[in-house]
């Protein structure tokens, strides 16, 4: 591949990151409906028309971002189960990244915040209610496998698995609200609070 045609491949990346990041901002603000793309277009300086290069409608822009977000989150998920950690080791570095994520990445909240959102909300496209239908639920049986195996290990509370998933999926989801209501005066919790839900003293 050509030096130039390395470079413009990096640059319509670029673009359709930036796209995207700003799309996620307005939707958590405003929602799907409450966002135009010249909204898009003014807050990234790219014109209507190139952005229609790259996705078709702001329902495209918003599918996206509810798929890919919720590949990461159950990536991420995934990766974490097989790392040679105990259970309890495994529960502190998810609550580690997501509020540290919460705290320092809006697009952290963000992506919680307007996939909770698109959930309970019948105004979305279609592909994006089916991608939530088929894959959100991932990362709650992961985590409770994660749970289980702390069961056996003797560090985690002897609740049911999959409802403590939910629980701690919850209360992610919760947070992720406040955020979006609060902005700069969100204040991250101590992660012990959420930890003494699920691990034995």
């Amino acid at each position: 591949m050509s030096r130039n045609k390395v470079l413009n491949e990096k640059i319509k990346d670029e673009r359709r990151e930036q796209i995207l990041t700003t799309a996620l901002r307005l939707f958590t603000k405003q929602g799907l409906a409450g966002t135009r793309i010249t909204e898009i277009s003014a807050k990234t300086g790219i014109s209507q028309g190139l952005i229609y290069h790259y996705f078709r409608s702001k329902e495209e822009i918003f599918t996206t971002l509810i798929r890919e977000a919720i590949e990461k989150i159950n990536t991420a998920a995934l990766e974490l189960e097989k790392q040679p950690l105990t259970a309890k080791e495994k529960i502190q570095l998810a609550l580690d990244g997501l509020l540290k994520g919460f705290d320092k990445k809006s697009e952290t909240s963000d992506f919680y915040f307007i996939i909770t959102h698109a959930a309970i909300s019948e105004n979305i496209p279609a592909e994006a209610k089916e991608i939530i239908a088929t894959q959100n639920e991932i990362k709650y049986h992961v985590m409770a496998r994660i749970f289980s195996q702390g069961q056996k290990e003797g560090s985690v509370k002897n609740h049911n698995a999959y409802e403590m998933a939910a629980l701690l999926f919850s209360t992610i989801n919760g947070l992720a609200l406040h955020k979006a209501i609060y902005g700069k005066g969100y204040k991250m919790p101590n992660k012990n609070i959420l930890l003494s839900m699920f691990l034995n003293d």
